[in-house]
């Protein structure tokens, strides 16, 4: 990938790109009907105009070199406080910042060329120097080896669908 894309942080400019990225991931995953797409990329961005912002969510978008307005990949983060409680193995008390990972996308022709591994190394990194205390996602079957590449593991979350 070296040379082929540039990586760097999102900003309120890119929010159309982000909005479209992520209606096209859950059209990816089958979770969106086309009546909803344009609701969801209006929604979104009015969302990311706010939070991005207010240091809410922070994400790194990937363009072709030279071409800095063509963004073919994102990956975001929205941070959360956490209510302080005790590590997995009881061993210190975790509170603070927890990053939730969304909106990891990567345009068609860009897939499998290593790009959505350098935005979340990116992430990743930005993360530790920010003291982002824990990372959480929810992984699309296409994703998951390469969260578990990266060293995330399976938890004990569960979704209520009431």
């Amino acid at each position: 990938m070296s040379g082929e894309v540039v990586i760097r942080r999102g900003s309120l400019a890119d929010v159309d790109a982000l909005a479209r990225h992520r209606a096209e991931m859950f059209r990816d995953m089958g979770a969106l009907s086309d009546e909803a797409y344009a609701p969801l990329v209006e929604a979104t961005r009015a969302w990311y105009g706010r939070a991005i912002p207010a240091g809410e969510y922070v994400a790194w978008v990937a363009h072709p070199e030279g071409r800095p307005g063509e963004i073919v990949a994102g990956a975001g983060m929205q941070l959360r406080d956490l209510i302080p409680r005790p590590s997995r193995d009881g061993g210190y008390l975790v509170q603070g910042r927890q990053g939730l990972i969304v909106n990891v996308f990567t345009e068609r022709p860009w897939r499998r060329r290593g790009i959505a591994e350098a935005l979340m190394r990116e992430l990743l990194a930005w993360a530790r120097e920010n003291g982002v205390e824990s990372l959480v996602l929810h992984a699309s079957d296409e994703g998951r080896p390469l969260y578990e590449r990266l060293g995330f593991v399976s938890t004990n979350e569960m979704g209520y669908r009431g």
